[in-house]
């Protein structure tokens, strides 16, 4: 069998074992027959493959995995969540969250699967390996719950169905216990998977397990630190889960082995995964002549995200292929990137990438925000690399005797379906094939990549040291990425050139020209200003995971946005913008009149935020009055740190339905046990 065939077409979201989503799922695995299923390699890796989890590039008129940031201080689309809306967010009747249908599916393998292969009845060499894949979905599954909710149930049976067991399974365990039930899982993993199984890094792998034990420790131990005290830790002030489970817990004790499990599992992907060449490291490629197009595909660095196979490349640890010839098995990718893709960068975060000289664009006077090339010149290579600048070179087609393929020279500011929303552009994930139509793209889809084990390393040594110092190994870590990066070594140039905001409130104010001071959220932790060297280690994380779907997991665990809190923020709160429209050579473009600045004299049919209302940046929620974020901005609010728990949950395990705190389960801080209401004491917003 050709599991990576196999791959290609589970992954699209089959489910091929599925029971209901009701109640810890108490619907009987009843087409399964165990008595001669389970047994041969085939099945178990049938078996385990369609329960891959991974986001991936898939659909029609999609990004892909390269938009998944939407909705944080990365990346503006053209909607809003609203995580940023406090009052609209509110207690559902049911939520995705609270379900167990992918546990079920592990635990039954599981149950199976480990005592015949204790017992050596299982056919075929690899089967321990699928065994192992099995332990990692599980784990990665309680990761997605310990995320969204913090303490949750731990459950390793296949329960009967019976109201008695399941009422008593739905207890909640405290979050810590929920983490080291993750990371037991990931250690039974990793002893089982091999870094070279059938259908190579298409599958799970020893060391993909290593990085992602690297990512819940490392989560666990920053949240336990920086919310330590709250009700979102076990034991802190307002905790509503019951003390007497803490046993002997000590969160000093929790965050050092957390800490510590985090550093291991970093270690031994980074000793043996070396980061991947950018060969553009040294050029500055702001000026897009055809010759830059040399340092995309043809630099190892630029092309493990976007080329054909992935697999070649040491630094993907797991990836998605695609085969439309065969399969009809495409993506979208490409198509709407190239388009806008109805995303863009913040200006913040394109603010916040270095000078080639190691220091913030503040200490650059000559900075210059009046084009998007001027935007690129002399910056960290990332930036240069990975966001798209108008008429430069995309790729070669050598259909209908074209060969050099450009973008277009005017932005697409105007297409509500794929239109750059802030004239920054995403170019992460674009390969050199060009393609006439959707689904049809087949660039392979980077899941688990060795770097983010070099961050996770260097952000735990930080924290461990309480934010003053780095050890040797964090240090030399940092040296390679800032090396690949094209920035100095000396990360104590950064350092010392930074400039904090004087006050929270400047921090989050709309500033209508060039950042003066660090505007990154993760300046804060808990409100409070964390040290320059942590921040800046923060820093190196998001830029080197630009479009990698780490921004909010980030913040969350951070404790980042208190400062945004909407009590602190009567007005319009924090204004995402992009790029300087008002005053860039990009507008020459366009014809007179085609971009209608929202307020203008004589301007009606707005279709852009407008200079004397908004200012010169590009305003994505301000082109219309009718904009429900037109003067709110972004706010936040403390119980959205954690998601709320649906009300069927409560009642179903309550043993007064007229009194919902008789239910075994608890609702996350801040949250009510009433249907459609938003956290306690925020105002519902219409």
């Amino acid at each position: 069998m050709k599991l990576n065939k196999l791959y290609i077409g589970l992954l699209c979201g089959v489910a091929a074992f599925s029971s209901c989503n009701d109640f810890l799922d108490r619907e009987p695995l009843d087409e399964i027959t165990p008595e001669n299923f389970l047994y041969t390699e085939a099945d178990l890796a049938s078996y385990a493959v369609a329960l891959y989890p991974f986001s991936t590039h898939s659909g029609w008129d999609q990004c892909g995995i390269w938009d998944n940031d939407n909705g944080t201080d990365n990346l503006v689309t053209t909607g809003y969540s609203t995580i940023w809306t406090p009052g609209q967010w509110r207690t559902p009747e049911t939520d995705g969250n609270w379900e167990f249908t992918t546990i079920r599916q592990c635990n039954y393998f599981l149950n199976i699967v480990q005592p015949r292969y204790d017992n050596g009845e299982l056919s075929g060499a690899n089967s321990g390996h699928y065994l192992g894949e099995v332990y990692f979905l599980r784990a990665y599954n309680y990761f997605g719950k310990l995320q969204a909710l913090g303490d949750f149930p731990i459950i390793t049976e296949t329960l009967e169905n019976d109201n008695e067991v399941l009422i008593a399974a739905s207890k909640r365990q405290p979050r810590n216990k929920v983490a080291r039930f993750i990371l037991e899982d990931l250690d039974r993993a990793i002893a089982l998977l091999s870094n070279s199984p059938d259908g190579g890094k298409n599958r799970i792998t020893k060391n993909a397990a290593l990085l992602f034990k690297s990512r819940v420790a490392l989560f666990e131990a920053s949240w336990e630190t920086y919310h330590k005290g709250t009700a979102f830790v076990p034991g802190g002030e307002g905790w509503p889960g019951d003390r007497n489970d803490l046993g002997d817990f000590n969160i000093d004790t929790e965050i050092s082995f957390f800490l510590t499990e985090c550093k291991e599992a970093a270690k031994q992907v980074a000793d043996a995964i070396p980061l991947a060449n950018n060969t553009a490291a040294n050029v500055d490629l702001w000026d897009n002549t055809a010759a830059d197009a040399q340092y995309k595909m043809n630099n190892p660095y630029y092309a493990q995200f976007c080329d054909l196979s992935l697999e070649s490349y040491p630094e993907i640890l797991l990836w998605r292929a695609y085969n439309y010839s065969e399969y009809s098995i495409g993506h979208s990718a490409v198509v709407y990137l190239r388009q806008g893709g109805n995303t863009g960068f913040n200006r913040n975060y394109v603010e916040t990438f270095l000078f080639r000289d190691g220091k913030p664009i503040y200490a650059h006077p000559e900075y210059t925000d009046t084009s998007i090339k001027n935007v690129r010149k002399d910056r960290d290579s990332r930036l240069q690399l990975f966001m798209m600048t108008p008429g430069e070179m995309l790729g070669y087609n050598e259909r209908d005797g074209v060969t050099e393929m450009f973008l277009e020279t005017k932005l697409n500011l105007l297409n509500g379906t794929s239109k750059a929303t802030t004239g920054y552009m995403l170019r992460k994930g674009v390969g050199a094939t060009w393609y006439r139509d959707g689904l049809t793209g087949t660039e392979g889809c980077p899941v688990f990549r060795a770097t983010e084990a070099y961050l996770n390393y260097l952000e735990a040594s930080c924290i461990e040291n309480g934010g003053n110092s780095i050890d040797a190994t964090a240090q030399s870590y940092w040296k390679q990425l800032r090396k690949r990066a094209g920035l100095p070594e000396d990360y104590m140039i950064t350092v010392n050139a930074t400039v904090f905001p004087s006050s929270i409130q400047e921090a989050v104010t709309y500033k209508d020209g060039p950042q003066t001071f660090e505007t990154d959220w993760a300046v804060y932790s808990k409100g409070e200003q964390v040290s320059k060297l942590l921040y800046n280690i923060r820093r190196e994380r998001r830029c080197e995971l630009i479009e990698e779907n780490m921004r909010m997991m980030d913040l969350k665990r951070w404790r980042a946005l208190d400062q945004l809190d909407y009590k602190n923020f009567p007005d319009e709160g924090y204004r995402v913008s992009g790029m300087n429209l008002w005053e860039s050579e990009e507008l020459a473009e366009f014809d007179e009149g085609e971009l209608k600045g929202e307020g203008e004299p004589g301007v009606t049919g707005p279709n852009v935020s407008g200079k004397t209302k908004s200012g010169k940046y590009l305003c994505p929620f301000r082109a219309n009055p009718n904009n429900y974020l037109y003067n709110r901005g972004y706010k936040w609010c403390e119980a959205h740190y954690l998601s709320p728990i649906g009300v069927k949950n409560f009642r179903q395990t309550a043993s007064n339905l007229e009194d919902l705190s008789t239910s075994v389960i608890y609702q996350n801080p801040g949250w009510s046990t009433e249907v459609d209401t938003p956290p306690l004491g925020v105002p519902a917003q219409n």
